[in-house]
């Protein structure tokens, strides 16, 4: 049979070619976008099964990696250079094509893959997961999108700093803009330091390891791993950093639980206060908040040492049972509780030591949990605000006189630290708590750039740690 004229040829059908690391990147994103999980808990079961499938090596599984971070890190300014290539309103792009689409433009704009190879595995991805009319769409846009670098792009969706400082560091380093304004808050000095502290968000954060006292230390873990593989903690005596991220689960120490994966922040809120100076016995430990158990763990591994008790109280019972897995195998005394710290299930004054690490927006942790920028809003503020003073009021109501309290969170913000600890002191919606100050700043000795005092707030630009607060105060009455 003759073609008739005018006619091209039709292209035989062509099937999809699976991409198992790209697949699997955007499950991990469809996951996230659909559960309201978390990255860090949604992509390492993932990984475990496609390697025990035998589909990926190392170098899978750590493209796979890139993209996810890479792609929820930088969601806010991807789609405001998306929304520059489409023809609609981006809400009314449905959620699995954005996703294809900021894991195409992540892929153009963060990484060293070439634009020819980004745009054709993007398509093949759509072809294989929305269907082959929505993969011409998506060729559609990431053939724009590939038109210019993300400096290009930045030019033409920042605006100028002068005009708007806040808006324009925000789409450059891909942070809502009331963050930034909240961080520059808490940071403050000028343009410097918070471009340093929002860089330092973008940064893939280091494994941190720390050794049980009593039942490991830093030098087994740095024998165990090799010194090619780790280095020392830069402030912690008990810290190990893994220079190329690694698999700490496979190590005998972790396995056995002498050891754990810690930020090195949150070991110095611990140890800060275990050596702050308590007056009198010092027999009894709480910790108020203990999920899910890092710090308990490590708390209960220096009480051991010195014949006190720790109690771990946690108010979800799942996370209770990850406090008692973190703690098992500790040689002292200590127990595991699930109660609500806000109606304690302890009698006032029982305790020499208390930790409350309360929960809070998690702004100091935007390393480690990319997508939850994008995810908390300003009134998130607000929710946690009753419920962190109340944690901290009942804190001091559990220390006897001459006792200290902790107070912890993983925020700088400054409604969630020195604002908390101020409005209990004071007795805004309670009564008022005779405690002093102890300054904090001796008690992480080494570290610098620590503030004014009394209180510390950590930073991930200036400490290579979470950005972690710490108040301790002393009951004295």
């Amino acid at each position: 049979m003759s073609q008739q004229p005018g006619r091209r040829p039709s292209k035989p059908y062509r099937r999809p070619q699976k991409d198992p690391v790209r697949i699997l990147a955007f499950e991990a994103l469809r996951a996230v976008d659909e559960r309201d999980a978390y990255a860090n808990l949604v992509l390492p079961p993932l990984l475990r099964k496609a390697r025990e499938g035998g589909d990926f090596d190392a170098r899978d599984a750590a493209l796979a990696t890139e993209l996810v971070y890479g792609s929820l890190r930088w969601q806010g300014t991807y789609d405001a250079i998306i929304a520059q290539c489409v023809d609609r309103p981006l809400r009314e792009v449905d959620p699995p094509v954005l996703d294809v689409l900021t894991l195409g433009a992540h892929q153009l704009l963060g990484t060293r893959i070439p634009s020819h190879a980004a745009v054709s595995a993007s398509v093949e991805l759509a072809r294989v997961v929305l269907g082959d009319g929505r993969a011409k769409f998506v060729n559609a846009v990431l053939r724009k999108v590939a038109a210019h670098d993300l400096d290009g792009w930045l030019e033409r969706v920042a605006p100028e700093y002068d005009e708007d400082p806040e808006d324009h560091l925000g789409l450059v380093h891909a942070h809502p803009r009331w963050i930034v304004s909240a961080l520059w808050d808490a940071l403050g000095g000028g343009r410097a330091g918070i471009e340093d502290l929002l860089e330092a968000d973008n940064e893939r954060p280091e494994v941190t390891l720390v050794a049980r006292p009593g039942r490991s230390t830093a030098e087994e873990l740095l024998t165990v791993v090799g010194e090619d593989s780790a280095l020392p903690g830069r402030w912690s005596p008990y810290a190990v950093r893994l220079a190329e991220g690694g698999e700490p689960g496979a190590l005998d120490p972790v396995r056995e639980g002498r050891a754990g994966v810690q930020d090195e922040g949150s070991q110095l809120v611990a140890l800060a206060l275990a050596n702050a100076p308590v007056e009198g016995p010092d027999r009894a430990w709480l910790d108020g908040c203990a999920g899910p158990g890092g710090k308990a763990a490590l708390l209960a591994a220096l009480a051991a040492q010195r014949g006190a008790a720790l109690l771990a109280s946690e108010k979800q019972p799942h996370r209770a049972r990850l406090v008692a897995r973190a703690l098992e195998g500790n040689p002292g005394p200590y127990a595991v509780i699930a109660a609500d710290g806000t109606r304690p299930a302890w009698r006032p004054g029982a305790f020499d030591r208390v930790l409350v690490d309360v929960p809070c927006t998690g702004l100091g942790a935007l390393r480690r949990r990319p997508e939850a920028r994008w995810r908390r809003r300003p009134e998130d503020l607000d929710g946690f605000a009753p419920l962190q003073r109340e944690l901290l009021r009942q804190a001091l109501a559990a220390v006897r006189v001459g006792g200290v309290v902790g107070y912890a969170t993983c925020s700088p913000h400054p409604a969630e630290t020195r604002a908390v600890v101020d409005d209990v002191l004071n007795g805004r919606g309670g009564e008022p708590v005779e405690v002093e100050w102890i300054d904090a700043r001796p008690l992480m000795p080494g570290v610098p750039a620590l503030g004014d005092g009394p209180d510390v707030q950590l930073w991930p630009h200036l400490h290579g740690t979470d950005a972690m607060y710490l108040a301790l105060l002393r009951r004295t009455a």
